[in-house]
């Protein structure tokens, strides 16, 4: 996610990797997570079941395919020639200018603008030409992803396989744009030209009320995050149903 301001990054929440590798590595429930259904028979391990499998590679090709399709046909389309990018000219260089083009309004009015920027840092414009770091960043977190699917998720786990499977392919089609193209390609733009009231501002200057560009794999990343807390609370919920059925009851002295 980049700043809308220019056509170079001065501001990016879509560090993936980060974001996955922070999330996933905090404390984990012992329970299986997200299974509010779980009985006996979901007490199979996730790694264990083909089903589960199923689910988390289903899901995972679907975002990773949208992702990448989308930034190509935005890169494709969005500008009045076709955009394309060399890696030896945009990678490790955040000075890489994109064409000048007006964006095309997506959703009127002004809610939702296509607008291409090219993204070489993480949040606020932080780390520029760090690129090596945030392959790690993401690698440290799909490993992470994939041992909460093994360990703390049941065969019946599907709302955080779900969750997993968007993380994971958020973390990937950004890592593969840093790979194969040299920096992260965002195009989506919330509501464009509106600004803040009272002359308020972000930091970075921008008086937007979104001033981030980001990407198809940034929405996935933030949906996965969002599916898994939800799953986490339904566990939690069902496990307090399930305590509070164990106490016996009381009887009067």
């Amino acid at each position: 996610m980049t700043s809308a301001d220019s056509d170079t990054p001065a501001s990016t929440t879509d560090s993936a990797a980060s974001a996955g590798s922070e999330a996933l590595t905090g404390s984990v429930p012992s329970a299986v997570i997200g299974s509010p259904e779980t009985s006996a028979a979901s007490a199979i391990p996730a790694w264990r079941s083909p089903s589960a499998w199923c689910v988390l590679f289903l899901v995972f090709i679907a975002a990773v395919s949208l992702d990448l399709w989308s930034k190509e046909w935005a890169f494709r389309t969005v500008a009045p020639q076709p955009v394309v990018l060399i890696y030896e000219q945009v990678s490790g260089n955040p000075g890489y200018s994109l064409p000048w083009h007006p964006g095309v309004s997506a959703i009127a009015p002004d809610l939702l603008d296509f607008h291409l920027v090219l993204n070489h840092g993480a949040v606020f414009g932080i780390g520029q030409g760090r690129g090596p770091i945030f392959i790690a960043f993401t690698v440290l977190a799909v490993c992470t992803a994939l041992w909460v699917f093994g360990k703390h998720t049941s065969s019946r786990s599907h709302l955080s396989h779900i969750g997993l499977a968007l993380v994971l392919a958020g973390g990937i089609g950004n890592m593969y744009d840093r790979i194969a193209v040299g920096a992260v390609r965002d195009f989506l733009h919330l509501f464009p030209h509106r600004e803040l009231p009272w002359g308020l501002h972000w930091p970075g200057g921008s008086n937007e009320w979104f001033p981030w560009v980001f990407n198809i794999a940034d929405s996935e990343l933030i949906a996965g995050m969002f599916i898994l807390m939800l799953a986490i609370h339904l566990n939690e919920r069902r496990q307090a149903k399930l305590a509070a059925l164990a106490v016996p009851p009381t009887t009067p002295g």
